[in-house]
């Protein structure tokens, strides 16, 4: 832990810009000549090296880092609430693998340490027991139920399923440390070994029962579910993996079945795929970098994935200086409205009109739907920061500043905050702060997860280089008709 601290203070120490056409150092050669252009470009590399962004990564990575049960990797889903003790969840740990090559390249902890915290947790998933039993065991068909038992690893309840997204993230993050974990150290040849078998453990195909779509889950009471992943969604890194499988993958028409479902729509001044909430325009750019490679639906349109995140960050702003909710706080560095935490499951009147307010939701504001109830996470605008950092910085500042410690703590941003939310009314979740309105006081580990990853991104692109060079991604993007940018020069 002394370690830790003391590397806090030397974060953006820990590291160089790699030397390729998107590194700061590259930065100002062909751009010279156009000095508005070339001053712009300098101040978003300094601003990469922000001790705001320093001081949010290293305390989002501690998340993971320490509050996972050291002895099996699994990280808990929320922290501190403890209504349900050693609820840990699996796109948690998936996100918890993504940081820990992270912290390496920041000094946070050591290359050894990195290397038994992931050991323990492959070795945990590796064994941990499968089967159709609807109890006592941790997954099926190499996929895992969506929450575990911390303690003993097992399903949490009978309530839980066995989540098809849930495993992509977990297996994402087991793929980032396959690639980071290059050395030939035996404990590093053998999370390339653990990775790689329980990557090749999941049988896509099974879980197809309306091909080629892949069907969200699964549960020993009910079967495979009714429903399908249809894009647009968070769901695109799934396809990529499943479509990459050495051993069970799904055909191209998966991924041509699930880009057919696509909303297409001018929303704000911005033309993009839609989907409402902002987490589905960065969970699978956490792990592949889609800048400058098309499929078939981008190569359409004339824009690519990266750009069309872009696009989505840019709308969201725009909307919430419009405001036509109404909403307290809302502006040009107030923004983000994504699924997360809320106050309470209750209609209130607000200024004149019932309002319906949310606990835990899957917020969003798109062309398709909008569900807001004046509740912001700072995830939303942190994990934009690759694709806008001119508009997402201001708004990572300007909730530091304004809101302070009620929504800043030891792990960084707590999870959302809602300045309308001022009513004389116990809330089901976090606090009420007189004058400034809601204030949650958990952590979520798949909100921390993408604010690391994509500060990450941004700054050093640690993430996209890793899959980048991982054949099973690579082959998923080819065999879903991704071409161009670096995926052409890839081996």
């Amino acid at each position: 832990m002394g370690a830790m601290l003391a590397a806090l203070a030397l974060v953006s120490c820990a590291a160089s810009p790699r030397g390729d056409a998107n590194s700061p150092r590259a930065w100002g050669t062909a751009e010279a000549a156009d000095s508005q252009a070339h001053r712009v470009r300098r101040k978003l590399v300094a601003e990469r090296f922000d001790p705001l962004l320093d001081d949010l990564e290293a305390r989002s990575f501690r998340y993971f880092w320490e509050l996972a049960n050291p002895v099996n990797g699994l990280v808990p889903d929320r922290w501190p609430d403890g209504r349900l003790p050693n609820f840990s969840s699996i796109a948690a740990v998936g996100f918890g693998l993504t940081a820990i090559p992270i912290g390496v390249q920041r000094g946070y902890v050591s290359r050894a340490e990195a290397r038994d915290r992931v050991l323990a947790t492959l070795r945990f998933f590796a064994a941990a027991p499968q089967g159709p039993e609807a109890a006592g065991k941790a997954g099926y068909k190499g996929f895992f139920y969506h929450f575990l038992d911390s303690g003993t690893g097992a399903r949490y309840g009978t309530d839980v399923e066995l989540s098809s997204i849930d495993t992509a993230l977990l297996l994402a993050g087991a793929l980032a440390c396959q690639s980071f974990f290059d050395g030939a150290d035996p404990g590093e040849a053998e999370i390339r070994n653990l990775a790689d078998a329980l990557y090749r453990a999941a049988d896509w195909t099974w879980l197809q029962p309306r091909p080629p779509l892949v069907a969200m889950g699964w549960t020993p009471e009910q079967g495979l579910n009714d429903h399908d992943w249809r894009g647009y969604d968070e769901a695109m890194i799934l396809y990529v993996l499943a479509l990459g499988s050495p051993t069970h993958s799904v055909s191209p028409q998966a991924w041509q079945a699930y880009t057919s479902t696509y909303t297409w729509a001018n929303w704000y001044g911005q033309e993009y795929v839609a989907f409402p909430p902002l987490f589905g325009h960065q969970f699978s750019h956490v792990w592949i970098d889609f800048r400058g490679i098309q499929d078939g639906y981008m190569r359409s349109k004339g824009i690519d994935y990266f750009e069309n995140s872009r696009r989505a960050a840019y709308a969201q702003r725009s909307y919430a200086i419009a405001n036509p909710g109404g909403w307290a706080g809302y502006g040009d560095n107030v923004w983000g409205v994504t699924a997360c935490d809320g106050p309470a499951d209750v209609t209130l009147t607000y200024r004149g009109t019932p309002r319906r307010f949310y606990t835990y939701a899957g917020r969003g504001a798109g062309a398709t739907f909008i569900l807001d109830d004046g509740t912001i996470a700072p995830t939303g605008a942190a994990a934009a920061l690759p694709f806008a950092p001119e508009i997402a910085i201001p708004a990572v500042r300007t909730m530091r500043e304004r809101y302070g410690d009620h929504l800043w703590s030891t792990y960084g941003f707590l999870d959302a905050f809602n300045p309308t939310f001022t009513f004389d009314v116990t809330p089901q979740m976090g606090r009420i702060v007189p004058g400034l309105g809601w204030f949650a006081t958990d952590y979520l580990g798949i909100d921390q997860g993408p604010i690391v990853a994509m500060i990450e991104n941004y700054r050093d692109a640690l993430v996209w280089d890793l899959m980048r060079k991982n054949p099973y991604v690579v082959s998923g993007l080819r065999r879903a008709g991704f071409a161009g940018g670096w995926l052409d020069r890839a081996p």
